[in-house]
């Protein structure tokens, strides 16, 4: 999904430099295996040079959380941003590692956690539900990332500079939108559907098909079966349904403001 956010050039050559010295190094961890705790070194000095955070000041590993301290935790004003759990620059991160982190974040009300083994970042963000849940918001390789817009703008995203701007919530709230949940409720949509049977009326004269006919067709051979079902599914309906009745409510709402008292 492309991302558009405006980063401070100050903020943009930080990333580009920061880009230039660690894919270097980062590329090189799993050949050295490097062990856990050096892995936690290197990525507090990436905390600190690419992505704008006092090492010293804002990035601890004095964290404790239920009786265990976390491997990083980012404390900005005083209030905790991220905890970040550090595995190895050898291991593939995996759900045994994220259910951990987690769990370290919906004990203290935390709602973003960094898991991470300085080459690969993934960001998640808990949602405080019973049970505790998590979904992934944004991931991407180190080792990989280039200079182009769309990366840089990931990266941007775990800045300091981004924390007040809310950044990262907003790219959030978007992927909710656009994926491929939401996007084949749409297509199943009565407006959709029957703008899809007016178009099949204009090109094809006199063919006979009703909005059934093309909604079967739709869920059955031409979306995808599991972009249909599931947890995600349900929700994407929802998050259609409550979108379309706020468009209904504000055209309500526009159409009082314009009638003549």
């Amino acid at each position: 999904m492309s991302i558009a956010v405006k980063i401070p050039k100050k903020v943009q050559d930080r990333l580009l430099v920061g880009i230039r010295k660690y894919q270097p190094i980062v590329r090189k961890l799993v050949a050295r295996d490097i062990s856990e705790a050096d892995t936690v070194t290197v990525i507090k000095d990436m905390l600190n040079d690419i992505f704008g955070y006092d090492k010293y000041a804002e990035v601890t590993s004095e964290q404790q959380i239920r009786g265990t301290f976390c491997d990083l935790a980012i404390k900005v004003e005083g209030k905790i941003q991220y905890l970040c759990e550090v595995k190895s620059a050898g291991t593939t991160l995996n759900d045994n590692h994220l259910r951990q982190a987690v769990n370290y974040g919906a004990h203290q009300g935390i709602e973003w956690v960094i898991l991470s083994n300085a080459i690969v970042w993934k960001i998640y963000r808990i949602k405080f539900a019973q049970p505790i849940d998590w979904e992934e918001v944004l991931c991407f390789d180190f080792s990989q990332i280039t200079k182009s817009a769309d990366d840089t703008a990931k990266l941007f995203m775990l800045c300091r500079e981004s924390i007040n701007s809310e950044t990262l919530d907003a790219f959030h709230r978007q992927a909710q939108i656009v994926n491929r949940y939401v996007i084949a409720a749409t297509l199943l949509s009565d407006s959709v559907i029957g703008a899809l049977r007016k178009e099949f009326r204009r090109i094809f004269d006199g063919l006979k098909v009703t909005d059934a006919d093309l909604r079967v067709i739709m869920a059955n051979e031409v979306i995808k079966r599991d972009a249909l079902d599931g947890e995600g599914a349900t929700s994407a309906k929802n998050v259609l349904k409550k979108a379309e009745s706020t468009q209904r409510r504000r055209a309500t709402k526009a159409a009082k403001s314009a009638a003549p008292d």
